[in-house]
């Protein structure tokens, strides 16, 4: 028993000290781990400032159109989502109130359910691939895309569906050519 633990101990020390290796995509040793962490902020930080210019051509694009709601954008690394970083901003008004037969709208949740409906289906939100989940709707409004080292989002909830499609577009073009 000793002699198997001493032998396992060793090939042990033999796989830590032959340096940084991969098995697939996970990070097996701390500079693989440094490396992947830097790649990830350099990527929320490009994220960030394009968040912004985004989210200005959305507002811009929805005031146009004449329609108010909420403009949502994110990114996520990789082909399958683990995380995101996402930036909102309210276009004149952030919810329809409730009148008589009428629950109201919160537009802000809807915005971030074809958000959260995308990030599964890695599809424009609305598009039918799948029957909707509980928490989605499965209306059209928000516009994913393919980015270098991930997807890009970009979703508004506020207006007729092919209103806000052509809003999602006009923040999606400010995030792609950065991501």
């Amino acid at each position: 028993m000793k002699i198997h633990l001493f032998t396992m101990s060793i090939i042990l020390l033999a796989i830590i000290g032959a340096g940084e290796g991969r098995l697939g995509n996970a990070a097996l040793f701390t500079g693989d781990t440094r490396a992947a962490n830097v790649s990830q902020q350099a990527s929320a930080k490009n994220f960030d400032a394009s968040a912004d210019a985004a989210l200005v051509a959305m507002k811009k694009h929805a005031t146009e159109l004449k329609i108010g709601g909420v403009a949502v954008v994110a990114y996520f690394e990789g082909d399958s989502l683990q995380a995101w970083s996402s930036k909102m901003v309210v276009v004149g008004r952030m919810k329809d109130a409730p009148s008589t037969g009428n629950n109201g709208s919160n537009l802000l949740g809807i915005a971030y359910a074809k958000a959260a409906e995308m990030a599964d289906t890695l599809q424009n939100s609305g598009s039918g691939t799948r029957p909707p989940m509980i928490g989605e709707f499965g209306w059209q409004g928000g516009v994913i895309a393919r980015a270098k080292t991930g997807y890009v989002i970009a979703a508004f909830s506020g207006g007729k569906s092919e209103d806000d499609v052509e809003v999602s577009k006009a923040g999606l073009e400010a995030l792609k050519g950065a991501l």
